[in-house]
């Protein structure tokens, strides 16, 4: 969740266009007011961002011999001249980002993306579309130990006009996500950089992201924090929700909600006391602490009860430690991560919220946003 002392910076969406011609067999100027769509025609805007995103994750994936396209079936989205510079372009920034990772040592063999429409509407000669794209990369045995995959979750909204003929025109797609871009997800613009109010606070101490770095392993076992129990929640939660828990998708993100449960489930305690005074840290049935849900006051709360300390450099972070980034350096920490595996070669993977993410490499996290500010926690 985004601090109260920042205003959330906005998000620039990325503006595509096509011509879904006679594929298309509903009629936008049938009816005046707003109207779900009917079950085609849903499966005809599926198939549209399904050929989007799918293009976009081929990018990232190792060439092989044989490969064509981007394995979705059904027709091709046709595009308007500007969204085919767009979309090379976004393209172009993806291929970019495998190199980074290639030099990262991490590569990705295969990759299967899908997209669910969750709701439809037409009114008059427009269509709103939100739809959940699901994507699995699988990595490349480089080092040995990497997971098996990594998973994403991304809502996105998506905007048509009809044209003439029965034809319509994607206007917009735009994730609806508040925390880091996809792996397959171009790095937006960011806007709206604000300036601290002035006031003191601790902060912590920016990490270096040099690879690789001095190991400094962590005791396991036997201190007062169960580590695995940890990773183990944030992993059954990634992508299912906990019932138990409010969500805040909708109000700044849920990052910071989401570790705080999974640090819970680890074994720490609540500190009693007012919710708007980072020292505390609580969540009962209808409020939690501002240090519960924000990034910053998470940070806080933290560093001011001796929770954790800051790592020297973010590849020493191991299962249960936590990763905050500054993306656009504005001085405001913007999302929140937990460490839930680590491979032998020193390699962190992170599960999170916001958007719903399981085991994503730190090597990706640092390909899309090389020039952020990084704070990795030992907990």
């Amino acid at each position: 969740m985004i601090p109260k002392r920042f205003r959330p910076a906005a998000i620039a969406a990325l503006t595509v266009a096509l011509a879904s011609g006679s594929m298309l067999a509903y009629s936008a100027t049938a009816v005046s007011g707003p109207r779900d769509a009917d079950r085609a025609t849903a499966d005809t805007f599926a198939r549209v961002a399904s050929d989007v995103l799918s293009q976009r994750t081929q990018a990232l994936v190792e060439d092989q011999p044989g490969r064509h396209g981007s394995g979705q079936a059904g027709p091709k989205a046709r595009l308007s001249a500007q969204l085919k510079k767009d979309e090379d372009a976004a393209l172009q920034s993806l291929r970019s980002r495998k190199t980074r990772l290639a030099e990262l040592g991490e590569a990705y063999t295969d990759a299967d993306t899908r997209v669910v429409v969750d709701r439809a509407t037409v009114t008059g000669g427009k269509a709103v579309v939100q739809v959940t794209e699901q994507t699995t990369l699988t990595y490349k045995k480089l080092r040995g130990d990497e997971p098996a995959t990594t998973d994403i979750g991304t809502r996105y909204q998506l905007t048509l006009t009809s044209k003439r003929g029965g034809d319509w025109e994607l206007t917009s797609i735009t994730s609806q996500e508040n925390g880091p871009v996809a792996v397959n997800e171009p790095v937006p613009a960011k806007v709206n950089v604000v300036k601290d109010d002035g006031k003191q606070y601790p902060d912590g101490t920016p990490a270096s992201t040099k690879y690789p770095a001095t190991p400094k392993p962590k005791a396991k076992t036997g201190g007062a924090y169960d580590y695995a129990a940890m990773a183990k929640y944030a992993e059954k939660y990634w992508s299912n929700y906990n019932p138990a828990y409010r969500k805040y998708n909708g109000a700044g993100g849920d990052c910071t909600n989401f570790i705080s449960q999974a640090l819970k489930a680890g074994g720490w305690k609540a500190v009693p006391g007012s919710t708007s005074d980072y020292r505390n840290w609580w969540y009962d049935g209808s409020r939690q602490t501002d240090s519960w849900v924000g990034v910053n006051e998470w940070a806080w709360f933290t560093l001011s009860n001796q929770r954790a300390a800051n790592l020297a450099n973010v590849y020493q972070a191991d299962v249960g430690d936590i990763l905050q980034v500054d993306f656009n350096r504005d001085g405001s920490k913007d999302h929140s991560m937990m460490v839930t595996y680590r491979s032998s070669a020193g390699m962190p993977y992170l599960t999170y919220h916001s958007t719903n993410t399981y085991r994503k490499s730190l090597a990706s996290i640092i390909a899309s946003y090389p020039n952020a500010t990084y704070y990795a926690y030992r907990t």
